[in-house]
Order: structure tokens, then C-alpha cells, then sequence
């Protein structure tokens, strides 16, 4: 093989890794929150700042570029973290403001 081939080659599997390791998502680049739902009845937030309101009918989330909020019933935090949380219950509406 010559050397420039082999050059091509090394470089070329260098910027793989590169990309690779840079496989953010955009979300995380950006800061918005992600919300995944589970049927009506469980909620996945991550990347959230902080509870605004919290019943058993409205969880209000302050997100980095807007208020998310859960109507419903029997509504529970599930857990928190600094990041993610789990909001359980009877899920009947969702407000991005």
C-alpha cells in the first residue's frame, strides 16, 4: 500500500472518531426539554429547571425556553433529579407556553 493511501485512510478513520464522539444530541446542545409520554399515564421530562406548581390536576415545569404544563388527575411526581423527571397519573392535557 503507498503511503498516501495509507495517509487517506488514517486521516479518514480520525474524523469517524472525531464525529463520532461528537454525536450530541440537539436537544442537549440547545437545551430544550424532551418530553416522552408513555400511553396517558406516565411522562418523561428531561432537561426541565424547575417546578413551578404542583397538584394532583397540574404539574407546571419551567423549561429553558418555555412553561410546560400537565393537567389531568391523580397526579404524582414519581422521582426528580436536576434534570429528569417522571410525572404519573391520568395524563388528559399537555401546554408548551
Amino acid at each position: 500500500m503507498g503511503f498516501k493511501k495509507q495517509k487517506k485512510q488514517k486521516e479518514k478513520g480520525r474524523k469517524e472518531k472525531i464525529v463520532e464522539s461528537l454525536e450530541l444530541s440537539k436537544e442537549l446542545l440547545l437545551g430544550d426539554c424532551v418530553v416522552t409520554l408513555t400511553g396517558k399515564s406516565e411522562a418523561y421530562i428531561e432537561n426541565y429547571r424547575g417546578i413551578i406548581e404542583y397538584t394532583s390536576e397540574r404539574i407546571k415545569l419551567q423549561a429553558k425556553k418555555c412553561v410546560i404544563e400537565f393537567e389531568g388527575s391523580g397526579l404524582k411526581v414519581g422521582y426528580y433529579t436536576n434534570d429528569g423527571m417522571k410525572i404519573t397519573g391520568q395524563i388528559s392535557d399537555i401546554h408548551y407556553k
